[in-house]
């Protein structure tokens, strides 16, 4: 059975507030995740939810579908940029701690990727874009470590 999971990241200022939505579907199972933080990005939040929704996954090697609307995430892996980082120690790219999260839990299982055009009438995208949001203007707000001492620094 193929696991889908439908992400989505905010941000306000950008950086500013963040959030991110997840919604995983697997048959007639359905979960909803989100959680907001105090500071960072649209491109961390889109990322983390890509995360989080794959450490959500309990069985490795599950065949997984992640829907998402961020070309940013979508092609650094369908284009494969993400492995060149890597064998660079992701040097001089942002979010390196993100990225270095990311491939351990795509590594465990079979990932495949489908963008789609945000804020397009994507009912599960929407659901996943108010998580965020929501998520972002909530008062459980996490610090984003990383970004808040290291990453903000970092340049392109």
């Amino acid at each position: 059975m193929q696991i889908i999971i439908h992400t989505d990241g905010a941000a306000q200022g950008n950086p500013g507030k963040g959030g991110y939505g997840v919604v995983l579907q697997a048959g007639k199972h359905y979960k909803e995740i989100s959680q907001g933080y105090k500071y960072s990005t649209n491109n961390r939040m889109e990322l983390l939810a890509v995360i989080v929704g794959l450490e959500a996954i309990k069985l490795e090697q599950s065949s997984v579908l992640i829907v998402s609307d961020s070309k940013y995430v979508v092609d650094s892996v369908e284009k494969k940029w993400v492995f060149g980082w890597e064998k660079k120690k992701f040097a001089k790219k942002k979010n390196p701690d993100l990225w270095a999260r990311f491939l351990i839990v795509y590594r465990k299982q079979k990932v495949s990727f489908k963008w789609i055009k945000g804020h397009a009438g994507h009912p599960l995208n929407e659901r996943c874009d108010v998580l965020a949001v929501n998520a972002a203007n909530s008062s459980d707000l996490l610090v984003d470590e990383y970004y808040e001492t290291i990453g903000s620094k970092l340049k392109d």
